[in-house]
């Protein structure tokens, strides 16, 4: 199929084609190819029009049986199988993450497409007991899940298929149709995929895409017909969202600061270079990217030196070079927002063990020690790739600075102890926790979100279906 081009003006996806852009254009600097593009933002019109579509599309087929999702989720397998290496390019491109590296996001997009499919095959319900209480005698309840309709995906920039994908076939699987709102540096990926879905044969309006920002995301999550409202992003954004979806069910994955604890009886070289990779890889731009890395005094300077040669191994470069580790930040204010922070730590007294090195877009790994915890980077996200080295008296001292964060997405301990292991899953204030594996390990099986501030709600591939479904109870008097 046709790729989307740097050169035209990139506007919305609706009933299966795209909207003719508007007078309101907004320029984006691609991260990867230096080129221009020109998003056409929707406004409240064109989001009315594609939550319309859906509503319609949604309404079309239903009730839909598992048949009929299992063939919308086989369309969107499909497109993602034979659009591979061109969303790949895209999100090179667009993003700046490295080719191979985007090459086994879309990967992980398809696996995750075809567990969906799968899980279809085991969602029920339960029959309840009805007769544990006199008045219940003679009769028998079940309870079965049910779509919203029309869900709202607002994804961000730093996985373009992944995070759309962990949205969308959810979803579908669920039996809702989808209206989404990438972010601009995701859009053409975004559009791409909706393109070849919809070429494989996913009815129009079950998949449409809003191009646009702040605004249009704000009308999207704020329309009344939007039944769910699914955002992954910052906390801030998050909190306008919620204020727009109002009493309606809001999901949302938000910010991070990824603590990973070392052990004093830790193996330090797998776990320097299992860190190294979970905070650098991609310009640490995952929100469980290791953020902070606390070890413990006795070990400190053995795992330090370890950590920043793994560090030192890994490769700067161009989006586009196979051998890339580290490729460009997604734009110059991300860029300037991340030194901003480091000199924010320095001048409170922190130092580098590893210094920045910076030609435009493209930053190297950075690795900060003896931190000020009056420093920004103490407690905010810093979406880049620095890591923080800080130093624990012992694991009761980790623990606690582990836990002293707004944050609490997924981190990491490492050790051979089994007590310390099964203590810090008690105790480490996160929705997820990893022994013996970097923070930004993942498998899209087990429910994945967060405590505080981190957000609310789950994914994951049975626990997205069943956020973006709701429960109903049958209860029948048959005697």
């Amino acid at each position: 199929m046709k790729d989307a081009l740097a050169g035209e003006v990139q506007a919305s996806f609706i009933d299966g084609a795209r909207v003719a852009p508007g007078v309101a254009r907004m320029p984006w600097r691609q991260a990867g190819s230096g080129g221009m593009l020109a998003i056409a933002e929707a406004d409240e019109g064109i989001v009315a029009q594609a939550v319309d579509s859906a509503r319609r599309a949604f309404q079309a087929q239903r009730p839909a049986p598992s048949t009929v999702r299992l063939r919308h989720l086989q369309c969107l397998k499909d497109a993602l199988s034979r659009e591979a290496a061109a969303l790949a390019r895209l999100i090179s491109e667009d993003v700046g993450k490295p080719i191979r590296v985007a090459r086994g996001e879309v990967a992980r997009g398809l696996q995750f497409v075809e567990a969906c499919m799968s899980e279809l095959s085991h969602l029920g319900g339960e029959v309840l007991p009805l007769d544990a209480v006199p008045a219940g005698v003679g009769r028998i309840g079940y309870t079965r899940r049910f779509p919203y309709g029309v869900v709202g995906a607002i994804t961000p920039f730093n996985a373009p298929v992944n995070l759309l994908v962990q949205k969308l076939a959810p979803a579908l699987a669920a039996g809702n149709a989808c209206v989404a709102k990438p972010a601009p540096a995701s859009l053409r990926t975004a559009l791409h995929l909706a393109a070849a879905a919809v070429e494989a044969g996913l009815p129009p309006g079950m998949m449409n895409v809003l191009a646009g920002d702040k605004a249009t995301a704000l009308a999207l999550a704020g329309h009344p017909d939007v039944g769910v409202v699914s955002f992954t992003g910052g906390v801030q954004a998050g909190e306008a969202l919620a204020r727009a979806t109002g009493v309606r069910r809001f999901l949302s994955e938000l910010g991070s600061s990824a603590a990973n604890v070392v052990l004093a009886d830790a193996d330090l070289e797998s776990a320097a270079a299992k860190i190294a990779t979970a905070a650098f890889e991609a310009s640490g731009q995952q929100c469980i990217s290791a953020q902070r890395i606390i070890v413990e005094a006795r070990i400190y300077d053995e795992f330090a030196e370890r950590f920043a040669a793994a560090a030192g191994r890994m490769r700067v470069g161009p989006a586009d070079d196979e051998r890339t580790d580290v490729g460009p930040l997604v734009s110059e204010a991300s860029a300037d927002r991340i030194m901003a922070l480091c000199d924010d730590a320095i001048s409170l007294g922190a130092r580098y063990r590893l210094a920045p090195r910076r030609e435009g877009l493209v930053l190297s790994p950075v690795i900060i020690e003896e931190l000020s915890p009056s420093a920004r980077l103490w407690h905010e996200e810093v979406f880049g790739p620095v890591a923080v080295l800080i130093r624990a008296s012992d694991a009761n001292h980790a623990l606690e600075l582990a836990n002293d964060s707004p944050f609490g997405l997924q981190g990491a301990v490492f050790t051979r102890s089994l007590s310390q292991a099964f203590r810090f899953a008690e105790s480490f204030e996160v929705g997820s926790l990893w022994v013996n594996e970097a923070s930004r390990f993942r498998l899209d099986m087990y429910p994945f979100g967060g405590m505080k501030l981190s957000g609310t709600g789950r994914e994951g591939v049975r626990y997205a279906i069943e956020e973006l479904s709701q429960l109903k109870f049958t209860g029948i008097a048959w005697q």
